[in-house]
């Protein structure tokens, strides 16, 4: 809808035959624009937040790795919305790259089935470390299975007993430890730890 002000326009002369225009300024009452009917949102109506459980730690560590694309491919040749790699699609019952990049579910599945398999070797660690702080991080169960995606639960026992002195990276230069404190603090009561999970076919 178009709102605007309203012009009377006329024309006449001078008292030397000059054609003047002579303008009317008609200025508009005050408009009050109401809601459409089928809004129910407050106008500052706030981006949806996933929330510090499974699907808030999965969404976050997906977008970390790949942007949320489960189609991605990196030069390492890790794979998915995750990036698996290929060992690690092995373990959990997977040899057909092709099939599991087309596959959003069975990406999902094993996502889910290696925090299973993390959470039994961590079990220990988790038991022990909770609560602690290393290098100034808190350490939690989620900040410890995000650690292990990246670098392995074998390097985050090392981390763990090490007392933080054992930091690996990765070639992009991503530290085990930047794992723990960016996905710190998520309800991982969820994931039932499992001892050599694999993918049901």
């Amino acid at each position: 809808m178009f709102f605007g002000i309203l012009l009377s326009v006329g024309f006449g002369t001078n008292e030397n035959g000059v054609i003047q225009e002579q303008v009317e300024i008609i200025e508009p009452d005050t408009i009050v624009l109401e809601r459409d009917s089928y809004c129910d949102l407050p106008l500052n109506f706030p981006v949806p937040f996933l929330g510090k459980g499974y699907i808030g730690f999965k969404e976050a560590m997906a977008f970390k790795e790949s942007s949320g694309d489960y189609f991605a491919t990196n030069d390492l040749g890790y794979l998915g919305k995750y990036q698996f790699g290929i060992e690690t699609l092995n373990l959990m019952g997977v040899n057909n790259q092709i099939m599991f990049l087309s596959s959003p579910k069975l990406q999902e599945e094993v996502f889910h089935l290696n925090l299973k398999r993390n959470k039994w070797i961590l079990r220990r660690e988790i038991k022990k470390s909770i609560g602690k702080t290393i290098n100034k991080i808190k350490i939690t169960e989620s900040g410890i299975l995000a650690a292990a995606h990246l670098a392995g639960a074998g390097n985050v026992k090392k981390y763990l007993r090490s007392n933080g002195q054992l930091n690996v990276e990765d070639v992009f230069g991503t530290k085990l430890s930047n794992y723990l404190n960016d996905f710190s603090g998520f309800d991982m009561s969820s994931i039932v730890a499992l001892k050599n999970p694999k993918v049901n076919k």
